[in-house]
């Protein structure tokens, strides 16, 4: 899908837009037409677009019952953005992975929060969601993914998560050796999310954390508004470098930010201050 990083990150930019939203609830095609007209501008001038968790439906236990399969409506549409806009697009949905289908994946058939990473040559590449929100009983209802994802687009090592993965450390940890040799597991942590307004501060403080631990550029991408469970959601999406700082951030509006990644500052910080020489070995599995 793309060239290698070298050992300590990309040797090329990464220009990024960051979606923040108000999503519909249970409205997949008005969500696909809200955020078409979103993206729509960024055509050509951007190589990343990052759409909020269950970006056709809003965080609802009851879109299930209409869950769409991989031949789906939002599958093509979110794979014919890409081509349009010449960048990779993504955001998670929820989708029923079933029959010949699940077998073919090797997974337990149900409905899953899927995150979706189309790119403009057609492929698409998904990682469902790991940690399901107890909370709101996302765990009785979804089936939960059983392993980690990484995709290689254009130079860089994009590490695919949604949401409550957040907060979850070790998961994220990124290894320097391990799943490739000589080199970082990621470049840049994707989250994806509906992280209500109530525990902001948690979503902003987390975010800096993975980026400065796990010495990577991150990326988290909530929505705004209020949902049809009466959730509010303040935003608060942003692109972090590896030192925490934010290179743009947003309010609680509907916002489109654009920024771009220095792969010079991602080398050079990892080969001024290698922290990961001294971390533990261990094994998270594939």
């Amino acid at each position: 899908m793309s060239d290698a990083s070298s050992s300590n990150g990309p040797d090329r930019d990464l220009r990024i837009a960051l979606v923040q939203g108000d999503t519909r609830w249970h409205d997949p095609a008005g969500n696909r037409a809200y955020y078409g007209g979103l993206i729509a501008p960024l055509a050509g001038r951007t190589d990343l677009v990052v759409l909020p968790e269950t970006f056709t439906s809003g965080f609802s236990n009851e879109a299930l019952a209409s869950a769409e399969d991989m031949q789906g409506p939002t599958v093509a549409w979110i794979k014919e953005q890409a081509r349009a806009l010449d960048a990779a697009v993504c955001g998670s949905v929820q989708l029923r992975i079933e029959g010949a289908q699940a077998e073919s994946e090797g997974i337990a058939p149900g409905v899953y929060n899927r995150l979706l990473f189309a790119t403009p040559d057609g492929a698409l590449v998904h990682y469902d969601k790991r940690h399901l929100f107890r909370m709101a009983k996302e765990h009785e209802r979804y089936a939960a993914g059983d392993r980690r994802v990484f995709v290689d687009w254009r130079g860089w090592r994009i590490f695919l998560q949604v949401c409550y993965d957040l907060r979850f450390p070790v998961y994220i940890r990124n290894r320097f050796d391990a799943t490739r040799p000589g080199a970082f597991d990621y470049d840049l942590a994707l989250f994806v999310a509906n992280w209500p307004a109530a525990r902001a501060y948690p979503w902003k403080t987390l975010l800096r954390a993975r980026a400065i631990e796990n010495l990577a550029a991150v990326i988290g991408v909530n929505r705004v508004g209020t949902d049809g469970n009466g959730i509010a959601y303040s935003g608060d999406s942003a692109a972090l470098d590896p030192l925490g700082q934010p290179l743009v951030e947003a309010d609680a509006e509907v916002r489109v930010l654009e920024a771009t990644f220095s792969a010079e500052q991602l080398r050079g910080h990892r080969e001024r201050f290698p922290a990961q020489l001294d971390a533990d070995a261990f094994d998270l599995g594939p």
